[in-house]
């Protein structure tokens, strides 16, 4: 433990998570504190993706005078978890899978005792489950567990393990209501304790420009199996024949891009798909386009989606998960079936046809992002909830 880590009166903050949220707490409250919360965000590994930038980001906007912030990796570190040592933040990896399963409970067990951590923070289910062993046997008394995708995965191994380290876990959030909802199916014996804090972006990154007056799309995931990046290059090859002047702008690698570009050749759209790779400059390329176009076959909630509607563009993405949630059909942007080629270059389409439509349809999605998904936000509903889970352990 860091002997000399600030010391502050008590800690007085207003709890008011929204009841949507599931809280019960809905008033004043004062923890008794020698010192901030220690706060320990546990996850599969720091490497790059849509829940590391997010880790990156509760240390950015986290309240540092009440929360003491350490963050852990079961697994690989990559450039977020440097990203975090050059803010000064302690960042571990437990070594997982070269220690085994027993040592590495084992591990973290020890490292959480001695940090004296008071709230353990997972993310996902993997983390939680071997999260909560250690945490109990450490003698944490606050467990969160965060689902960033929809529910705690398939198979029967999965959901075995979410609904043990349920038992043990003070809330369990869902980055979207869809998410929430699915949780609260997979294991009704913690309903009770499941709520929705939907993800948030650095709006002050993300600067509105609006949509670019021309007919190309762009869309920034990692090219892997659930992003369905098929349907899009086969909705593509139909969108050409009525827009010859299409193009999209693919950011992101992955697994899939060998066999995305073979795609592309097969499919005779080389020219109309310009590949990226990894890119630390998107809020300068999401500004280079008329609109965003996602065919994810599953969500929880899209940061890139959140991205893009910040700088103003219209969307096209399929009703999956949390899309539903942030894209209001028809206003700022098209909802479609997922894994449907057809329904999707229609939609590509009709966007490219109400060109005209696209800046009030950039204004309307940068008002929604500044209202609802403020990452300064997010991370003050998790603190909220930090103080009302101590307060009761």
């Amino acid at each position: 433990m860091n002997v000399n880590s600030p010391r502050i009166e008590n800690l007085r903050m207003t709890v008011t998570i929204d009841k949507k949220f599931g809280a019960d707490l809905q008033t004043d409250i004062e923890i008794p504190c020698h010192r901030p919360i220690r706060i320990c965000h546990l996850s599969m590994t720091l490497k790059t993706g849509g829940l590391e930038r997010l880790l990156v980001d509760f240390a950015r906007f986290h309240n540092s005078e009440h929360f003491h912030l350490q963050f852990v990796a079961l697994g690989e570190l990559g450039p977020p978890a440097d990203d975090l040592r050059a803010a000064g933040f302690d960042v571990r990896t437990i070594g997982m899978p070269t220690t085994g399963k027993a040592a590495a409970i084992q591990i973290l067990r020890n490292y959480l005792k001695q940090e004296e951590i008071d709230v353990l923070h997972t993310h996902n289910t993997y983390p939680h489950f071997y999260g909560a062993m250690a945490a109990r046997w450490a003698g944490v008394k606050t467990i969160i567990n965060t689902q960033h995708g929809r529910g705690c995965g398939t198979g029967w191994k999965s959901l075995w393990q979410f609904r043990l380290a349920n038992r043990l876990t003070s809330r369990i959030v869902g980055v979207s209501e869809d998410a929430r909802r699915l949780c609260q199916e997979q294991d009704p014996g913690s309903a009770g304790r499941m709520m929705c804090i939907w993800n948030g972006i650095d709006i002050d990154r993300f600067q509105f420009t609006g949509p670019k007056p021309a007919p190309i799309a762009i869309s920034v995931a990692r090219l892997s199996p659930e992003k369905d990046y098929p349907t899009l290059f086969r909705a593509i090859r139909k969108v050409v024949v009525v827009h010859p002047g299409f193009r999209l702008k693919l950011v992101g690698d992955g697994k899939e891009r060998a066999m995305l570009e073979k795609l592309a050749a097969d499919l005779r759209i080389t020219k109309h798909v310009e590949f990226l790779g990894e890119r630390k400059d998107v809020p300068d390329l999401l500004r280079t386009a008329g609109f965003y176009v996602s065919s994810s076959k599953t969500e929880g909630i899209s940061l890139t989606l959140l991205e893009a509607m910040a700088v103003g563009l219209p969307i096209v993405t399929t009703a999956v998960g949390g899309n539903p949630e942030i894209v209001l059909d028809g206003v700022t942007g098209t909802l479609v079936p997922p894994m449907d080629p057809d329904a999707l270059a229609s939609a590509i389409i009709d966007m490219i046809d109400r060109h005209e439509e696209w800046q009030h349809m950039g204004e309307i999605a940068r008002l929604r992002i500044e209202q609802n998904f403020s990452v300064r936000n997010m991370v003050a509903n998790y603190e909220r909830l930090y103080a009302e889970c101590h307060l009761k352990a």
